[in-house]
């Protein structure tokens, strides 16, 4: 029964001293006295750091003492403080207190910094911009962190200069205590110019290296820059095809007779195929599932081809798509497509086929990797469909078959830091498309488009965001009566104004039919708030309006409003949002629901 007594009172005072346990450990190592400047002391207290447990006699207290003083003068030497007087010792009693005491001293300064090249100099072009590089302003504090940043500076100006073998032997800082300044001697082997070879595939995988090489960004024979090697780099990456890629410099015991090195290159492809399934769902739309086949690398130039299966309410279709990043030249990608394809809207039911090819320039890089650019698109598409929409006036049933071509110039500038979830900068976007309709007449016109978005967030991380939107449309030269209901504009939806359903915002037929018209203006405001782990609200207001002429009136506003909920998947968010209209509803729902992946713009 003792032996009871006793483990639970063990067991009591163990667990007494893990709940004193963190109190304990928040207990600085040493205390530090002495007259420093605040940036200065506080520098000092974070290297010395804290204790993991309560000192218990007077040797374990010096000992303490002393390795706090080794930390306050690895410190103070850091800053530039080299005449300090640091004295370890410990206070009174059996538990004494370890005790760092400082004098700091004066603050040396920088002297004269210079570069001692070891071997051959390089020419007196690049000697002049490393020593420029190295930044040393003589009177500055001489700080440990600005040399040691001084001499990657000096090797970096070094290698853009073609070195690629530049190397740093032990640096000399000659400390002056009669003067209080430091002044450090670098030295450096710039070795040769490297020359650059062709590109050379190390990975036997389905990328073949003779694409690889028109993504080169230099010319045979030009002088090394690691600029290149990390523009190749996130060339490949740009293409999504790759799990990982590395590129890098071929060692100099592989350079051709030709004075040339060859640039390695070595591929991590992805699977060679993949499969999504997907769903969404609206009041008015209902639901929506979506299947998509991916394949990676068909042709062996990083391309893309995909088939996408789509069964909705509005919207379903059997569609190829194909893409060819860096086509015939590096950031510029080619997009085919090919569909058939079946509508059934409020305005109009409408079914064919149609086949597309675009080719975007980018200039900048590529989104997905966060840093954005600016892209332009030129294309053109031919559609042949039959349509069944009500005819504008008589409200009788009208039929046509109509093979549209049209033609594509898009222009977009994206500042935005993330594509599906950004929390700050701003896209602006404007699309040309010159069409001509035949199969009941000829009919050309030009239908323009332009949207600006911004982000403003509240805090540095982004927690609190408002966001923007305004979308402005117009058809030029094209008649209402003449328009086929599909090529007109509509608005309403979980895209466009949420409150409303699909094609619910704009002028109706005596029937009630969504009429479209030849132009359009939607803009939304949002208040998004991340709160706790992955969640977060959104609080929105939308409008929309659909004019019968070229430019809208604002006669038939439609607004609307509601909150929603966003759960981050960490690549975008899957959205739910709850709208209500606040101006006339035209006889629809009161609420309206939508689920979605990504923020609504």
């Amino acid at each position: 029964m003792a032996r009871v007594v006793y483990a639970v009172a063990a067991g009591a005072v163990l667990s007494i001293q893990a709940i004193a346990a963190p109190a304990l450990a928040a207990e600085p190592k040493a205390a530090i006295e002495g007259q420093l400047p605040a940036d200065l002391r506080a520098a000092v207290i974070k290297a010395v750091g804290e204790a993991d447990r309560p000192i218990e006699n007077r040797f374990e207290a010096r000992r303490r003492a002393r390795e706090a003083a080794e930390d306050a003068i690895s410190v103070l030497r850091s800053e530039g403080f080299y005449a300090n007087e640091v004295e370890p010792d410990i206070g009174e009693g059996d538990v004494p207190k370890a005790v760092v005491r400082i004098v700091p001293g004066p603050r040396f300064v920088l002297g004269r910094a210079h570069i001692d090249w070891v071997g051959a100099p390089p020419e007196p072009m690049t000697a002049q911009a490393a020593q420029a590089a190295l930044a040393l302003t003589p009177g500055q504090p001489g700080r440990a962190a600005d040399v040691v940043s001084a001499e990657g500076r000096a090797v970096a100006a070094v290698q853009r200069r073609g070195y690629a073998d530049v190397r740093v032997e032990p640096r000399q800082v000659v400390v002056d205590h009669a003067d209080h300044t430091i002044n450090p001697d670098f030295r450096i082997a710039a070795g040769d110019i490297a020359h650059l070879d062709s590109i050379h595939l190390t990975t036997n995988g389905r990328t073949t290296a003779s694409w690889l090489q028109h993504l080169a960004p230099w010319r045979p024979g030009a002088a090394y820059d690691p600029a290149y090697i990390a523009e190749l780099e996130r060339r490949l990456l740009d293409t999504g095809v790759y799990e990982s890629v590395t590129v890098g410099l071929a060692p100099a015991d592989q350079t051709t007779p030709d004075g040339l090195r060859p640039v390695v290159v070595s591929l991590a492809e992805r699977k060679r195929s993949t499969l999504e399934l997907g769903a969404s769902y609206d009041t008015t739309e209902g639901f929506g599932v979506d299947s998509k086949w991916t394949r990676y690398n068909l042709l062996s130039r990083a391309d893309t081809f995909s088939v996408l299966g789509r069964i909705s309410k509005i919207d379903s279709r059997l569609q190829f798509d194909l893409s060819l990043p860096h086509w015939e030249t590096p950031q510029q990608t080619l997009a085919t497509r090919a569909a058939v394809y079946r509508a059934n809207t409020p305005a109009y039911d409408q079914e064919g086929v149609m086949a597309s090819a675009d080719v975007t320039r980018r200039w900048g890089r590529n989104a997905t990797l966060g840093v954005t650019g600016t892209y332009f698109t030129w294309g053109g598409s031919v559609d042949v469909s039959r349509t069944y929409e009500v005819r504008i006036g008589t409200l009788t049933p009208l039929g046509r078959d109509i093979v549209t071509l049209a033609g594509l110039a898009d222009m977009a500038l994206d500042r935005s830091d993330n594509p599906l979830d950004p929390k700050r900068g701003w896209r602006i976007s404007a699309r040309l498309e010159p069409t001509l309709l035949t199969g009941q007449g000829v009919l050309p016109y030009l239908k323009v488009q332009s949207q600006v978005v911004g982000y403003l967030p509240f805090d540095s991380e982004g927690r609190t965001v408002v966001a923007g939107r305004v979308h402005l449309g117009s058809i030029i030269d094209g008649p209402l009566d003449d328009i086929p209901a599909p090529q007109r504009f509509f608005a309403g939806g979980g895209g466009s104004v949420r409150g409303f359903g699909f094609q619910e915002v704009g002028p109706r037929l005596a029937d009630n039919t969504p009429q479209g018209g030849l132009s359009l203006a939607e803009a939304s405001l949002e208040f998004r708030r991340h709160l706790q782990g992955r969640w977060g609200v959104v609080v929105f207001v939308d409008a929309g309006a659909v004019g019968s002429a070229q430019f809208a009136n604002f006669s038939d506003v439609g607004v609307g409003a509601g909150f929603g909920v966003r759960y981050n998947l960490g690549f975008g968010p899957i959205r739910v949002d709850i709208a209500t209209p606040v101006t006339d509803r035209h006889g629809q729902a009161a609420v309206q629901l939508y689920v979605s992946i990504g923020q609504s713009f």
